[in-house]
């Protein structure tokens, strides 16, 4: 099992984004990115016998890395649901949340999933393929503008205008299924020196769109805030600048707009007290071990006690 756990996803900055949990030994703990459990199994090797891990995943092959223990509870759905299935479960408040926001190397690895232009395979993109739209239903049915808006939002594409014009202009041909058929259209419209970055935020746009990854975001930022006890600790794991923005204003203003709210006296009004002021990153070290660290950043934020 480790060495499946490992192959799936080698968990990013383990130590630093566990420490930074604060995890005390009866406990009740949240990680809303199970994967293949790196994560969820360093935090139970630091609790004792009374505590109490909930982990989420919506993709059925994380239940493969399922750890089996009895102060483990997997939790098969979108982390956006937090608050709901906390509900279900019977609690209240929780001492951290831990969100590692990467894509697993397996996901990428695997043709069949559709989430990388190294293979091809169905143009699918689904972390959940039980349901949703897949990124084939995205470029052959959405509008031209919508598309364009997709690929400069998420993507932060310059030629995003010209991509989705060009990706309308040829469905109107044949309909798009495959990843080789998507690129065979795209690829043109990039230089070869920057071809695989500009591919890679193509992908990336789509992949965002298609799970709803921004909204999902949100919804779970929101009801983190709300389930942490006062003192407790939201510590996120981010690797794009569009999410990492999001988590930041979050931490720093209560929302994901960043607006500051401030009191009769001008104090900025806001749930979390930073922990790290300064963003953590990857070492060198763990970089050169594992290269898709390289964009992480690591943010952590303390729930406020009330003032007695």
């Amino acid at each position: 099992m480790a060495n499946e756990e490992m192959t799936y996803h080698v968990p990013v900055m383990l130590k630093e984004s566990v420490d930074g949990m604060d995890i005390q030994p009866d406990g009740i703990y949240v990680d809303v990115t199970f994967g293949g459990g790196g994560h969820s199994r360093e935090i139970l090797s630091r609790l004792g016998k009374k505590g109490a891990l909930l982990s989420f995943d919506q993709d059925e092959d994380a239940e493969r890395n399922i750890v089996n223990d009895k102060r483990f509870t997997f939790v098969r759905s979108n982390f956006r649901y937090l608050t709901n299935f906390l509900r279900y479960h019977n609690i209240e408040e929780v001492d951290a949340i831990l969100a590692d926001l990467g894509v697993s190397s397996h996901h990428f690895d695997d043709s069949e999933r559709g989430f990388s232009f190294r293979f091809d395979g169905a143009l699918d993109m689904r972390m959940n393929k039980r349901a949703g739209i897949t990124a084939a239903d995205v470029v052959n049915t959405y509008e031209e503008e919508r598309l364009a808006d997709i690929f400069y939002l998420y993507g932060e594409l310059k030629n995003s205008r010209k991509l989705a014009s060009v990706i309308v202009r040829e469905r109107a041909k044949t309909k798009i299924r495959t990843i080789e058929e998507f690129l065979s259209i795209i690829k043109p419209l990039f230089g070869r020196e920057r071809e695989k970055k500009e591919l890679a935020k193509v992908f990336q746009a789509l992949r965002i769109e298609v799970n709803q990854e921004m909204e999902a975001l949100k919804e779970m930022l929101i009801s983190a805030t709300e389930a942490l006890k006062p003192g407790g600790r939201l510590v996120v794991i981010t690797y794009h600048s569009l999410e990492d923005r999001m988590v930041k204003n979050l931490m720093k203003t209560g929302n994901v707009e960043g607006k500051q709210i401030q009191d009769f006296f001008g104090n900025l009004q806001t749930p979390f007290r930073l922990i790290n002021n300064k963003v953590i990153t990857p070492s060198e070290e763990e970089i050169e071990r594992n290269p898709r660290s390289r964009s992480a950043k690591l943010r952590i934020a303390e729930k406020k006690k009330p003032i007695s």
